[in-house]
């Protein structure tokens, strides 16, 4: 998918114990295939599944006790990079 210029590629961030937050540009569309329109650049999607308002989350993974972690923290590129040179004695 193309972005135009003027908008940010899709991001998605698990929050722990909640939905998933959806920002930039961004297709959403149901079992067949067909689109419609949130109304907003940013949603936050259910992964309880308890959501009243499928597939947007209402909260209700906090009366549920619903548990998921966050998005794995990960070194940048670079940081891994020069790990590699200190452990092959390349400083």
């Amino acid at each position: 998918m193309s972005v135009p210029d003027d908008r940010e590629p899709a991001t998605i961030t698990p929050y722990r114990d909640g939905p998933l937050v959806v920002r930039g540009d961004f297709r959403l569309v149901d079992a067949d295939g067909v689109e419609f329109d949130p109304g907003r650049d940013v949603v936050a999607l259910c992964r309880c599944g308890k959501s009243g308002l499928k597939p947007f989350c209402d909260g209700s993974h906090k009366r549920t006790g619903f548990s998921a972690p966050s998005a794995p923290r990960s070194d940048r590129p670079s940081q891994r990079l020069a790990a590699l040179e200190s452990d092959l004695g390349e400083d």
